[in-house]
Order: structure tokens, then sequence, then C-alpha cells
């Protein structure tokens, strides 16, 4: 019997699956520029953000800076007011009015805070301008980056980034001066004296402003920022937008000038690609509304442009609503369906709380007190027979000019100030604590505590303020 020897097949082990990246390589933008009105509007938009911004902490009011955000001296100084922690409430009114403002801008015309004054579209646009002053036009920063190391590419790089690190680190610096007197914090910097934190702030602040501007970029708009996500809750089909015309570009072929474009059956839109090449986070707006627009209308800037080279009529790409668009609505009545019941609400609520909020400044009493009570001597026997108790009270002067003020109480019957005698007097925009001892006959309340007060006014009576206190009587 003959045995076989039997082979065993082995099979080949399968080809391994190509890899599939879970997420695309972000790819730069080089966004190109454009001159137009709304490239103009962008420009004068940094001007004046940045002359308010660089320039306020120099402004003098008087003898102090015209804004100042003492937080060492817990003191906040806005024109002519001179505010306290105890007035965190105007801050809050602000801070609301500022986010309603943000509503109503957007049901009305979109991002046009994002496109037009938004810190990081103003610096953004500011880097930009270095780096095509550097290294050159679209194409030739294209090139520059794509060719080989060399000592051109190095120079032009070093240069570029030299210069957006001085503009980070004088933003940093500023934005500092609002916290500490500017003037004092440049002779600090000069003496190499500035404090840690102060130090810290500037290159804080400056790195942000290097970072986000510098590389971020678009990048700052499209994933970082909330806004961009929660725009959608305040846009509906009569907010302004820049839309593009798909009824008049479509179909959309490149053709030479001499071209009709009706007896080519094509549209105006001849697919040059400048709406794209010009937008700050790389997007084509022929794709329809998108949340990474930012409604800067650079787009129609270059889209207009083009179409006075063809002899097309200008307004391919605009500003448009939904609505608009799809019924051919003329200005006028683009402009009426702005006057819709959420744009009358939203203007409503806001002009009450501006005038609210005014009001309450107006009628403000610049003279805030705090009461303590003396912990080491609840209440007390002194001579003549008489109970007295101890407080401390904190006055604070709000005005620029030093004050006189004097105390007096009322609660209970034979209620008298034993001290102090004298007027009491303040400094400007500083705070005194006062030592106050009150006493009542011994006999004259029952025992327990009583409701008193503290009424503050000013010697020349122009403000006065009453603040509520409990007097004890032991039993």
């Amino acid at each position: 019997m003959t045995r076989k020897t039997v082979i065993p097949i082995v099979s080949a082990p399968p080809a391994a699956a190509p890899e599939v990246g879970l997420y695309e390589a972000t790819k730069k933008i080089y966004p190109r520029s454009v001159q137009g009105l709304f490239a103009r509007w962008r420009w004068a938009m940094v001007f004046l953000t940045q002359l308010v911004f660089y320039g306020m902490p120099w402004v003098e009011w008087g003898e102090r800076q015209m804004v100042l955000f003492d937080l060492a001296a817990r003191r906040f100084y806005i024109f002519g007011l001179v505010l306290y922690p105890q007035d965190l409430i105007y801050l809050s009114g602000l801070l609301v009015i500022s986010a309603l403002s943000l509503f109503l801008f957007t049901a009305v015309a979109g991002r046009l805070w994002c496109g037009y004054a938004c810190p990081q579209t103003v610096y953004t646009e500011m880097f930009l301008w270095v780096e095509q002053r550097i290294e050159g036009n679209r194409s030739a920063r294209i090139r520059l980056d794509a060719g080989a190391f060399s000592l051109e590419k190095l120079v032009k790089k070093a240069f570029k980034h030299l210069v957006w690190i001085g503009i980070a680190l004088w933003t940093g610096f500023t934005f500092v001066g609002y916290f500490t007197p500017i003037r004092e914090l440049g002779m600090a910097f000069l003496q190499t004296q500035m404090g840690s934190w102060e130090v810290f702030w500037v290159f804080f602040y400056g790195f942000a402003t290097y970072g986000n501007a510098g590389f971020m970029r678009e990048q700052v708009c499209k994933y970082m920022c909330p806004y961009a996500r929660f725009q959608s809750a305040m846009f509906d089909r009569d907010t302004l937008i820049v839309s593009y015309d798909p009824r008049r570009g479509e179909p959309r072929a490149p053709r030479r000038k001499n071209v009709d474009p009706r007896s080519a059956a094509l549209g105006d839109c001849i697919d040059c690609s400048l709406c794209v090449q010009v937008c700050p986070t790389g997007i084509d707006i022929r794709q329809g509304l998108q949340y990474e627009c930012i409604g800067c209308g650079l787009c129609v800037d270059a889209c207009d442009s083009v179409m006075d080279k063809m002899g097309y009529a200008p307004r391919l790409i605009r500003y448009d609503t939904q609505n608009g668009m799809e019924a051919g609505w003329s200005r006028r009545q683009l402009w009426r369906r702005v006057l819709r019941p959420r744009v009358l609400v939203y203007t409503a609520l806001l002009a009450l709380l501006v005038a609210g909020l005014l009001a309450s400044l107006v009628a403000r009493t610049p003279l805030k007190v705090d009461v303590v009570r003396d912990r080491a001597s609840l209440a007390r026997i002194v001579e003549g027979g008489r109970l007295e108790n101890v407080y401390r009270l904190q006055i604070m002067n709000a005005t620029e000019r030093t004050q006189h003020y004097r105390i007096a109480a009322r609660g209970i019957d034979g209620l008298s100030v034993a001290s102090p005698d004298e007027a009491i007097e303040v400094e400007p925009a500083q705070a005194r604590w006062v030592a106050v001892r009150l006493q009542v006959p011994y006999g004259a309340a029952p025992a327990g505590s009583h409701t008193v007060h503290f009424d503050i006014r000013q010697a020349d009576g122009a403000a006065q303020v009453s603040e509520k206190a409990v007097f004890l009587v032991p039993r």
C-alpha cells in the first residue's frame, strides 16, 4: 500500500485594505485681495475699531485715564463715571444690551459683526495686509510656500513674523493698559519693572493675537466661535445674507467677452472662481447659505468687477434674502420686510433696556455706603448709663472731587450718633472706613434687635444715602 503525502494548501493572506482617513487635512487658504465697496467698508471698520482700541487708553479725562478698569483699587473709570463693584448691575445691563443688539442685527442683516467688526476679522485683515506687502499677492504666496528653502524665503518669512509679533505684543500691551494706567505701564516697561501678572497678560494676549490672526484665521470662525453654530436660530427667510442668484448665473461656464450668454444658453457666471479666491473662509457662495460665511461681502466685490469687465449687469452675488431672491423683490420690498414682528420685538426690548440703563445712570447717587457691625463689641453700657453699639461704615466717594459727609441715625427714640462729630472727608474716587457709635438711653427700647437707619449726607446736600442696620439691646 502506497502512502500518499498530503501537502496542505496555504492561501495567501488577504491584501491589506487601504487606510481611509476620517478627517480631511486642512488646506491653507490664500485669500486674494480685492477692491470694491465692501472691501472699503471692511478697512474703514479696521481703522475705526483699532483707533478706538489703541487710542482710548492714552486719552485723559481730567487728571486720569479716560477708560480704566483698576482691579487692584476696585475702581472702574468710564469717561465721567466712577463705578465700584457694587455697580455691577450696570455691567450686567451693558452685556444684556450687547447680546440683544447682536440678536437684532443678526435677524436683520446676518453676520455683519463677524464680517466687519469682530476682533478675529479685524486682526486677520491686518496680518493679511502685512503678509501681502512682504510676500506678494496670492500667486506669489502660493509659489513661495511651495518652493524649496532659500535665503529669500527665510528673509521674507522671518520679517513677516517679526512684524506680526510686534503687532501682537503692542496689542497685548494695550489690552493690559485698560487695567493698569498705561503711562505707568509704559514707564515700568522701560525700567524693566513690570509686575509678573502684567508681563503674563501682555504675552498671553499677544500670543493669542499672533496665533489666531496669523495661523488659525478661518479655523477660529468655523470651529471655535460659537456664534457660527447658533446663528441659524436667529436667521429666517427675511434675513439679509450674501446670496448667489442661480436663476441668473446658471448654467455657468467660461466664455469669451464677445459671447452672448443668452444665445449660447449660458448664465452670467463665467466660473472664474474669484468669489472663492477672495473668501476669507474659502467657501463657494454659489453652493448656497453656509455657516462658514461671515457675511463680509468680498465675493460681491469680486463678482461685480468680473461682471463689469464682461459687460453684464452687477449683483449676480449680492446681499439679499431667501424670500427676496425667490420672489425677485425690489430693494423697497426687501426693506419693508425688515420691519417684521421679530425685529420690532427686538427693537422695542432694546430701546427699553437702553432707556432704563441711561435713566438709572442719570439718577445714580455718586455715593456708596456699606455698614458692618463691630463683632468685637456687640453692645455695651457706657458713661451716663447709655447703651452703645459700634459699627464700621465704608463711605465710597464716586465723584471726581473731595467730598465731606455727615452721618445721622434714626429708628429708636433717643438714638444719637456719639462719633464722629465733624464732617468726614473722602478724597476723589476713594473709600474710607469710619467707626461710628450709636447710643440710646438704657431702657429706652425693649430687649432684642431693632432696625435702625444710617443717613449719610453730602455736606452740600447733593447726595444722600440711607443704609439699614440692626441695633442690639441685651436682656
